[in-house]
């Protein structure tokens, strides 16, 4: 059976529209972060809107593969393998994206992630090298989005995948996919990699309507079915977004702790930096969690036995201590942000706070963020 596209018609409107979405995504992000920093720095932030379209985008395309998979089956009698392993592997990402509903519910992850995961987070992909990451990430974009709809141009080759039951994406999509592809290697600016995560989730899920509609026998509007689909979408991601972003712990008590906590680590940044005849403990640029911070700068290694740890000895729990997690399980972080133009520079130790998404811009804690400034200069 041939691939009906939803991108694809006799005038190439559909084609030109999901392009135009997925380009036109990308393209947006790289003017917002040229022309307005600060409001792009805290778009690509854990639990903002980008963050939950990134997840129900990935987690919805899941669903219509599992469709896609049904009715390839129901249609021609062959096992919907590769379908249903893009099934699998869509809700996969989207789980992984909010790390199994760590930072949602405010559970504590095992210990081996805390330790192994640089992000302290219950996620495995984060367990893996950056390199490692990066190339996996730009295989499946090249792979499977731009090399195999090529190659199945070729009608001997097309013949074979069908015979083996692999359906391919639209090549109607190729030149999105390549965007996000070259995009990724080209990585212009920070955090450019949670934007291209975001537009292939959208691609995964133009793809997962199109191999739907392949074999329903449908000749219904795909392009509107599919506009209808990414509204949705979208309108899930915002509305995630502010509930995620709003929602307050049960217990005022953990604000209390988090700012004894946060001025503990302040007092023993000043200590330290003062003992070396340092302004600050911290490089400019630096901005880290604090347990990467400490494992991974020798000289940060005393915050460990620091007056953070001792509050062990006032109720703080041991696990906590170690991996230096505020009251609502997230890792505390630490930012030495400085413009060397006007002399400016400030150092914060801060939470994410009850909301456990960060609201706290580079140079400023805001929000319900709870922190502590270490220096402020001028």
């Amino acid at each position: 059976m041939s691939l009906v596209s939803v991108v694809s018609d006799a005038s190439g409107r559909r084609a030109v529209s999901a392009n135009v979405l997925l380009i036109g995504f990308l393209g947006a992000f790289a003017w917002l972060e040229a022309s307005y920093p600060d409001i792009y720095y805290r778009s690509v932030q854990e639990d903002q809107a980008l963050e939950w379209a990134s997840f129900w985008s990935f987690f919805i395309a899941g669903g219509v593969f599992v469709m896609a998979a049904w009715r390839q089956r129901r249609t021609t009698g062959s096992l919907p393998w590769f379908l249903a392993g893009l099934a699998l592997f869509c809700v996969f990402v989207a789980m992984e994206e909010i790390s199994w509903g760590q930072r949602v519910f405010g559970h504590r992850p095992p210990d081996y992630f805390l330790a192994e995961n640089f992000q302290q987070e219950l996620n495995l992909h984060n367990i893996a090298s950056t390199k490692l990451r990066m190339l996996v990430f730009r295989g499946i974009i090249l792979g499977y989005g731009v090399l195999l709809p090529l190659i199945a141009l070729f009608p001997s080759v097309r013949r074979r995948l069908d015979r083996i039951a692999i359906v391919v994406p639209p090549v109607e999509l190729t030149p999105s996919m390549f965007a996000m592809f070259a995009l990724h290697v080209w990585y212009p600016w920070k955090f450019t990699g949670e934007v291209v995560e975001c537009a292939l989730g959208f691609g995964f899920l133009l793809v997962a309507i199109a191999n739907s509609e392949s074999f329903s026998g449908e000749r219904g509007s795909s392009l509107s079915r599919a506009t209808g689909v990414v509204m949705l979408t979208l309108a899930l991601a915002f509305s995630t977004a502010s509930w995620s972003q709003n929602r307050q712990s049960g217990d005022p008590a953990n604000v209390g702790m988090a700012r004894a906590e946060t001025e503990a680590l302040k007092k023993d940044l000043i200590e330290l930096a003062e003992a070396e005849d340092r302004p600050a403990l911290t490089k400019c640029g630096l901005h880290k969690r604090i347990y990467t911070f400490v494992e991974k700068k020798k000289y940060a290694r005393p915050l460990t036995k620091g007056s953070f740890t001792r509050l062990v000895d006032r109720g703080l729990p041991e696990a906590r201590a170690e991996f230096f997690l505020d009251p609502w399980n997230s890792p505390y972080w630490i930012r030495d942000r400085c413009d060397k133009e006007n002399g400016r520079r400030v150092v914060f130790v801060y939470s994410f706070g009850p909301n456990r998404s960060r609201d706290s811009t580079r140079w400023e804690i805001l929000g319900d963020d709870v922190g502590e400034y270490a220096l402020i200069e001028p």
